[in-house]
């Protein structure tokens, strides 16, 4: 799928791509609207329709993956609300293979997440994550999403990489293309970020379901 020759550094990002989006979709879509609920003695339905318009409000910036910003705007704990279903986070089955397999090929493992430094440390602290990378990288060091093309100016120098030999891994489209824009030169979709939902379909870009299809062109490159 890829000329993993031409490949030095893996870049990916973490929720839905490394681990399963489920306890973010549970969390964001689920929780909070329950806890606004009981907060503001309010319908269920009322609360999801309130969080869901503040979502959309902020979507694409880096507000949308704020910890403290929603902390603020909806007046809930958000972090200690994060502790209360730690037990959820879990990764995808195929993650760890997958960068065990990209260490033995020699390629530089390099995450790069949107996620708020809080909830980065939470998730690495409940798996094994932290052991299948050479580094982390949130977009709140930069200030921008990796929806911006400023994002990925500051990764590119902070880490001195070669851009046109990087591959991006992402489950959001929009994010993969704002990569291709900033000159990383391969980029892949995760068709299955969410273990409970259905698969999504990718346009412009390849996909995958399971990390294993990788496997054995990256082990003979």
């Amino acid at each position: 799928m890829f000329p993993w020759h031409k490949i030095d550094t893996v870049l990916l990002d973490m929720d839905g791509t490394l681990l399963d989006l489920h306890f973010d979709n549970h969390f964001w879509l689920s929780l909070v609207p329950q806890q606004l609920s009981q907060q503001r003695q309010i319908s269920v339905t009322q609360a999801q329709q309130l969080v869901e318009q503040s979502y959309q409000k902020v979507e694409g910036t880096l507000d949308w993956y704020c910890i403290d910003y929603w902390q603020e705007k909806l007046g809930l704990d958000i972090l200690t609300l994060h502790y209360s279903l730690a037990e959820r986070i879990q990764m995808r089955q195929d993650s760890m293979p997958f960068l065990n397999a990209l260490k033995t090929a020699g390629k530089q493992r390099i995450l790069m997440t949107n996620a708020h430094p809080k909830s980065l440390a939470l998730k690495l602290e409940h798996t094994e994550l932290a052991h299948g990378l050479d580094a982390t990288f949130s977009s709140h060091e930069t200030g921008y999403p990796k929806e911006h093309p400023n994002f990925w100016e500051h990764a590119i120098r902070q880490f001195s990489l070669n851009p046109s030999r990087c591959l991006f891994v992402d489950d959001n489209e929009h994010i993969l293309e704002a990569s291709k824009k900033a000159g990383i030169g391969y980029q892949l979709g995760i068709s299955n970020p969410d273990s409970q939902k259905p698969h999504k379909d990718f346009v412009d870009f390849p996909a995958i379901h399971d990390y294993q299809m990788l496997h054995q062109d990256l082990l003979d490159a």
